[in-house]
């Protein structure tokens, strides 16, 4: 399984990968005491018979593809699976014609049918009694990003922009800054940058500072997100200094826990398989739908940290470009300013970001 897990970075993408290999198996009848004794034997079969692996593979696809004709699970959802399958083989060499195997797949719905969050549900969402709850979907909801970028997430990865003619407190540095730069999955391959509104920077701002009135040694190392804590304990006092870092498993979690908490989603009925808006890439849909309304296509796709394609070796904006055009999307991207913080009809003239 080396080979395997060395091509994904993502720690994310690399627990739902070991996920379906592990079903792949289970439908493929191979035996072992682990996952790599499993592995190994498959590897050694298809090695020994160049058939063998072509059948199991389509054996699975025929029989998951019965599941999504029986509604129990989506096109997308083989198509995941496939996937995983297509890695683990191509890791360890299995030669085989993907191509043929991909016309076996049923077509994939180009949009799903839940929803986004409406900007109401948003602002209940944040009422749920966990201080982490907002800075958590202040964040997600004006950049984009996707679940997994929590595993990366430090307080280094956050930067204020300012105006270049904002106005300046005492020691004279800007009060307020017009937007912050995001570094997401820093130091892979996957790295990139977006953008998160003024109002998400100052909660996230307010959330480290409050660690650090705690107790907490807060450096620019500080994960974003950590486990809470008890200071009226012995133990919660230790717990302070010690910091976990709140995965995204466990980001899934809370927001799961509070959507049902503020009675924003109720159990699915028998037969319904989606909610009308899913938890955490409910926020990614809503940062695409706002920022598409006041952006360039292109410049959308960038910040979502998604392959334009072609389009990368015939234009490559200037961060300057994007930004400017992501500072149009963010009174919409704001839930709490007050009114005339927004720009709506008057005929104020937008700073200058510096660069």
């Amino acid at each position: 399984m080396t080979e395997f897990f060395d091509a994904l970075d993502n720690p994310l993408t690399r627990r739902y990968y070991e996920r379906r290999i592990r079903v792949f198996f289970a439908h493929a009848g191979i035996e072992g005491k682990d996952l790599g004794e499993q592995a190994s034997a498959f590897v050694r079969r298809a090695k020994e018979d160049p058939t063998y692996a072509y059948y199991a593979v389509t054996g699975f696809v025929r029989f998951e593809k019965e599941r999504v004709e029986r509604g129990e699970i989506t096109a997308g959802t083989l198509t995941n699976f496939v996937k995983a399958v297509k890695l683990f083989c191509e890791q360890n060499d299995i030669m085989l014609n993907w191509k043929k195997i991909s016309r076996k797949l049923p077509r994939v719905r180009e949009y799903a049918s839940d929803r986004a969050p409406t900007r109401e549900e948003i602002l209940r969402w944040m009422e749920y009694p966990d201080r982490r709850i907002k800075p958590i979907i202040l964040l997600m909801v004006s950049s984009g990003i996707r679940l997994g970028a929590w595993d990366y997430l430090r307080w280094k990865d956050i930067e204020p922009i300012y105006a270049e003619s904002a106005p300046t407190s005492g020691g004279g540095q800007p009060k307020e800054p017009v937007a912050a730069r995001l570094t997401v999955y820093r130091g892979t391959e996957e790295e990139y940058t977006t953008y998160i509104t003024p109002e998400a920077y100052l909660c996230l701002k307010e959330w480290m500072e409050y660690r650090a009135g705690q107790g907490e040694r807060v450096t620019p190392e500080s994960w974003l997100m950590r486990d809470l804590w008890d200071t009226t304990t012995p133990r919660g006092l230790l717990q302070v200094n010690t910091p976990r870092k709140l995965r995204s498993s466990g980001v899934k979690r809370l927001l799961e826990r509070s959507l049902f908490a503020q009675g924003l989603r109720k159990p699915l009925p028998p037969g319904k398989r989606r909610h009308e808006f899913q938890g955490a890439h409910g926020f990614r849909k809503f940062f695409k739908s706002v920022c598409e309304k006041h952006m360039k296509s292109l410049h959308v796709e960038i910040l979502m940290g998604h392959n334009v394609g072609l389009a990368e070796s015939y234009y490559r904006p200037q961060e300057r470009e994007i930004l400017e055009d992501y500072l149009k999307a963010v009174p919409e991207l704001t839930f709490y300013a007050k009114k005339e913080d927004q720009g709506g009809g008057g005929g104020s003239r937008r700073r200058r970001p510096r660069p």
